[in-house]
Order: structure tokens, then C-alpha cells, then sequence
């Protein structure tokens, strides 16, 4: 289990590099043992592969962990359009493709969820299981943003205020990601500031598109996949109480964080690394899959 301060300690050689798949340069960072299990790691919207940097150092010593950047965030390409929760699926799928990949548990945060639930409806022989970290499950639970947050939409003046985004505008955007005080990087802030207005404003879009087309769960009991649902009980992007719409799919898992935000990942690091890994090892014991 993790402790209570940010961990340091070595985490292996790590791969940082572009890939090109599909036409897209994709941002990809892979740390553990090539040829332990693995797992694929999805941050949410506004995110990038840093959000993980707590959990990473500990997956490493068991698994292949693989972290990709999503298309319009951090490092990766910011096109014009590709921004639908089932293209950025199939441009993640790519990128399983091209590193070799056979099997895979993937945990998404949030919109990263959706990108992975995508994920596994269309290469449903790649995945083995999901975790899914704060992911609404339908439109209905979605806690509508006010002030900058929802003026950024607008035509003309969101686009204006976006131009004049500051460290501190961002920072007070991140908030509502966490219930408490969280350390939040220089380089957390530094790749949202990095991302143009039209993946910033698109992206949420595309996620309440995906969503009004089918419920999570309804897409879940389909998939008949094994499934974690972490989820903070202070959530201010999404209903908690919004859970009871995954009890009906079939093998999940709910666990509900007291006094937890949007992010246990990074409120609650030492909590959620001990359901991740608990979930795994289930898995693993419960199913024979390859290595890869």
C-alpha cells in the first residue's frame, strides 16, 4: 500500500515516446516489466499521463504499465477533429496494436472510462477488465459547471478566455476535481494550459454524446467484463448516488470513498492502489489470460 507522502522511489526504466498510429502522434509512457501483465491507464478529461504518477511507481514492480496521452491532451496531437469517445477508443486500441499488447486490465478516470468502456466494445479480445475511477454513469448524473466553467463554451467569449488563461485560472478550474487541498504539479497545470480550445470544449461533449446514446451500465452488462467502480462520496463533477445505476451489471464491484472528491488518485492514492491491485489479483486468480 502506498504511504501518506508522494512517492519517489525509482519506478524502472521508463519508455517516454510518440507513436504514430492511425495517422495521430500519440503520447505513450510504458514503465514495469515488458513482459509482466498489463495495464493500461486512461486519464480523464483535461488530463494527461501525470495524473497517475502516484500509483505508477507501485503498479511498476508487477506490471507492464502503460499510460497514453489522449488525443487533444498532453503531448499528443491536437487535429481539428477525432475527439468522439469511440474514435479516441479506437486510436487507444491502435496503440495496444502497435506495442504488442494481447491482453489488457484498463482503468480509466472519469472521461477515461468512457474512452475504456469504448475500448473494450470494440476489441473486446484485448480486454479482460475494467476500473473505472469516478466515471458517470449516465447524463443524469453530470453536475453542470457555473461561472468560467461554463462561459468557456460559449462561442467568441469562451474562446477569449481561454486565450487569457492564467496558472491561477487553471489551478481554480482543477478544484473542483478534489474535496480537500491536493499538490497539484506544475506539470498537471502546465499540460491543460497546453490543450487548445477546441479539444478543451469538444471533448466534454463528445463524452455527454456517447452517454445520451447508451448508459454506461446498459453498454457494461453487454460486455459481461469484470468490473471496479471506485468512486468518491464528495464527487462535484458527478452524483455518487448516481452508483446504484451499475448494481445490475453483471461481476462489478462498487466501492464508495468517504470524504473523497473527484480524484482519488490523487486525494486518496494509498486507498485506491489497494482496490486497483485487489481487483487485479482477483482476476488474474479467477481467469488464465497471456502475458502481454
Amino acid at each position: 500500500m502506498l504511504n501518506d507522502s508522494p512517492v519517489k522511489e525509482p519506478i524502472g526504466e521508463e519508455r517516454d515516446r510518440m507513436l504514430s498510429v492511425d495517422g495521430q502522434n500519440i503520447h505513450v509512457v510504458e514503465n514495469g516489466s515488458p513482459s509482466g501483465p498489463t495495464l493500461l491507464l486512461i486519464h480523464g478529461y483535461a488530463g494527461s499521463t501525470s495524473w497517475w504518477d502516484l500509483l505508477v511507481p507501485r503498479l511498476a514492480v508487477d506490471y507492464r504499465v502503460i499510460r497514453v496521452d489522449l488525443l487533444g491532451h498532453g503531448r499528443s496531437d491536437k487535429p481539428a477533429d477525432g475527439y468522439a469517445i469511440s474514435a479516441q477508443g479506437r486510436l487507444v486500441g491502435s496503440v495496444l496494436i502497435t506495442l504488442g499488447v494481447n491482453q489488457v486490465t484498463v482503468v480509466g478516470h472519469s472521461t477515461g472510462g468512457l474512452v475504456a468502456t469504448s475500448l473494450a466494445e470494440q476489441r473486446r479480445d484485448l480486454v479482460r477488465g475494467l476500473a473505472l475511477i469516478d466515471t458517470g454513469p449516465s447524463v443524469d448524473a453530470f453536475l453542470r459547471p457555473g461561472g468560467l466553467g461554463a462561459l468557456v463554451s460559449v462561442p467568441v467569449i469562451g474562446q477569449l478566455l481561454w486565450a487569457l488563461r492564467t496558472e491561477s485560472t487553471i489551478r481554480k478550474g482543477l478544484s473542483s476535481a478534489f474535496s480537500r487541498e491536493v499538490d497539484v504539479s506544475t506539470r498537471i497545470v502546465a499540460d491543460v494550459r497546453g490543450m487548445d480550445h477546441r479539444a478543451f470544449t469538444t471533448t466534454p461533449k463528445q463524452a455527454m454524446s456517447y452517454l445520451a446514446q447508451r448508459s454506461l451500465p446498459d453498454r457494461l452488462c453487454e460486455l459481461r467484463l469484470p468490473v471496479l467502480v471506485i468512486f468518491g462520496v464528495e464527487d462535484r463533477r458527478w452524483r455518487s448516488s448516481s452508483t446504484t445505476e451499475y448494481a445490475d451489471v453483471p461481476n462489478v464491484t462498487v466501492e464508495l470513498l468517504p470524504g473523497v472528491g473527484h480524484s482519488p488518485l490523487l486525494e486518496e492514492p494509498d486507498r485506491t492502489l489497494e482496490l486497483l491491485t485487489t481487483f487485479i489479483a482477483r482476476n488474474d486468480s479467477e481467469a488464465p489470460h497471456g502475458r502481454g
